[in-house]
């Protein structure tokens, strides 16, 4: 399969482009930094310049189409103010999924962040509710889009760069933990061969079940 991944060069996405590019997979990572084509092309993808704060619809859809899927794992990142993570990780998202639907690409797989539908505690960081806010907008959009994508949303917990367990706990309603971006990129993989998740809001921390166990239980429990 030939996978569009926008944010190419995030952490998840990178380990994500390794794993789909040993099963024989063809990532895509679209990446606005053309210092960071090597990085991509290291972990098996294929570079490809698009600024997603820039880009018109018409620009992004010439660069997803003809693929089979797009996962979106852009984000403004640590360090980014309260303006960059409305600009990247809701209206990039949103871009992101009007290109694909103009390039009939029904699936995606939205990277999003754990129980964001829920208000923040009084006194939160600006920078850290914006970042809520802007991934619950994300994920408002994609939510209304069943008639022209198939669409999952995946929610991770506290991201940490341990080495990958391969056991979590994903579904609808599960205990606020970390999780490992390894294991966030396999999950993202099994999700893609797994239609029953279309439609699906999930959550993901690390956990006791193998990921393909967790994520064939999650599609049948819809």
């Amino acid at each position: 399969m030939r996978i569009v991944i926008a944010g190419g060069h995030g952490k998840i996405a990178l380990r994500l482009a390794r794993k789909l590019a040993d099963r024989g997979d063809r990532p895509v990572a679209l990446i606005r930094n053309p210092d960071h084509t090597q990085d991509v092309v290291d972990a098996g993808a294929e570079p490809v310049l698009i600024d997603l704060e820039k880009a018109t619809v018409t620009e992004l859809t010439e660069k997803i189409m003809n693929a089979d899927a797009v996962v979106f794992a852009a984000g403004a990142g640590p360090g980014s103010g309260a303006d960059r993570k409305s600009t990247v990780d809701h209206k990039a998202s949103v871009l992101t999924a009007d290109a694909a639907s103009l390039a009939g690409v029904r699936r995606l797989v939205q990277i999003s962040a754990i129980n964001v539908d829920r208000p923040v505690p009084e006194g939160t960081d600006e920078v850290w509710a914006a970042y809520v806010e802007a991934k619950r907008l994300a994920d408002a959009d994609l939510r209304e889009r069943s008639l022209e994508l198939d669409w999952t949303i995946l929610r991770p917990g506290r991201l940490t760069d341990e080495p990958g367990t391969g056991r979590v706990a994903l579904g609808e309603e599960v205990e606020r933990d970390t999780v490992t971006r390894d294991d966030v990129a396999s999950v993202i993989v099994a999700l893609l061969d797994e239609p029953g998740t279309v439609g699906r809001v999930l959550n993901l921390v690390n956990g006791d079940d193998p990921v393909i166990e967790a994520v064939r239980s999650a599609a049948s429990s819809s």
